[in-house]
């Protein structure tokens, strides 16, 4: 229990359809090393994208 995860990162980008494949991709490999990717649609313009880099 006690666990943080820090957002190191946040950049908006164009949202496309394979979008999430890359953050799929990033997260089966990188995981190992402490890290974990979201990706959310803008609150404010549906057609851009919210990624995030965390650290666990």
């Amino acid at each position: 229990m006690g666990e943080k995860i820090e957002v190191m990162s946040t950049v908006t980008v164009q949202h496309t359809p394979d979008l999430y494949k890359i953050v799929d991709a990033l997260n089966r490999t990188l995981k190992h090393q402490d890290l974990m990717f979201g990706l959310a649609l803008d609150r404010e313009d549906n057609k851009k994208a919210v990624f995030t880099i965390y650290r666990t």
